[in-house]
């Protein structure tokens, strides 16, 4: 079985269109936002859009597409309207995501803004269950995103995303999107084989590595434990190639879709920075996947 990579898509003019984008580079799987990232309001998701995008997937060959959800939703803001706002728009996301028949939404689990990981955890954990009490019966699964840190983010610490899996109501349905650029700017080091092995002990120890639904693979422009989240294309960072190397041949993570995350456009040769990151993750690929 090939790698499920993917890259994170353009959805203007269609999510089908993504889906076309992708495969015209050569990915197997896709990542989109469900609606536009930057407003609260959503177009309507219409059944012949629906349908454009099921077909699309089913022309492809792409798989298991992924969804992000807004980066205005703060699940842990001590607002009440914000919050609210936050619980509705969620609840949005994941009825059009499950109607266009995504696999997972991938969403930063949120921040404190000054009242401390614990509270903010709570409320975090109590705008998921809400969210899934209007959601009753849907496949679809969130995948809480390891963040960098910045600010009062949540999420940098596995335990962070330990303790929500113990608060919801519903742990079931909820899943862990690893973003590798994201984890060496909180802390956790990736670049030798016992580093890797360490900070996979530390995910597993804290979350479970069968939760892992979703990989970002984005080399990272800052230094381990910088706290800063800025994406690099592999093997241009910090992170350098061995890392992904680790991930991309670790057999636990193998059928795990892997999302690139990476800067878009053109290098100085004029090739697609999306084909150009493919590739080297397809050369890090061996005949033979690395054994526990």
């Amino acid at each position: 079985m090939r790698l499920k990579l993917g890259s994170h898509m353009s959805m203007a003019g269609g999510h089908d269109r993504a889906v076309r984008a992708a495969h015209s580079v050569g990915f197997t799987s896709v990542q989109v936002f469900t609606k536009s990232n930057n407003q609260w309001r959503a177009a309507p998701l219409t059944d012949a859009h629906v349908s454009a995008f099921r077909a699309a997937l089913a022309e492809t060959g792409v798989a298991e597409p992924v969804g992000h959800t807004s980066y205005l939703i703060n699940l842990g803001s001590p607002d009440d309207t914000l919050w609210e706002k936050s619980i509705d728009a969620l609840v949005v996301e994941i009825e059009r995501g499950e109607a266009l028949g995504l696999v997972d939404l991938v969403m930063h689990p949120g921040a404190h803004v000054g009242t401390g990981e614990e509270a903010g955890l709570v409320r975090i954990a109590r705008g998921i269950d809400e969210a899934h009490r209007r959601t009753t019966g849907v496949t679809l699964k969130i995948a809480l995103e390891t963040t960098a840190g910045q600010g009062t983010c949540l999420g940098h610490r596995f335990e962070h995303l330990g303790r929500l899996l113990e608060l919801v109501k519903e742990p079931e349905r909820l899943g862990v999107c690893v973003d590798t650029c994201h984890i060496f700017a909180a802390g956790y080091p990736l670049g030798t084989r016992s580093e890797y092995d360490g900070t996979m002990a530390e995910l597993d120890q804290h979350v479970g590595l069968s939760r892992v639904r979703v990989w970002h693979l984005n080399d990272s422009l800052k230094g381990l434990g910088s706290r800063v989240d800025r994406h690099a294309g592999i093997g241009l960072g910090k992170l350098g190639l061995e890392p992904f190397r680790f991930v991309v041949n670790d057999r636990r993570f193998r059928g795990v879709p892997m999302i690139l995350e990476t800067p878009k456009g053109e290098d100085e040769s004029g090739q697609d920075l999306d084909a150009v990151n493919l590739s080297v993750l397809r050369g890090l690929e061996a005949t033979e996947l690395i054994k526990e």
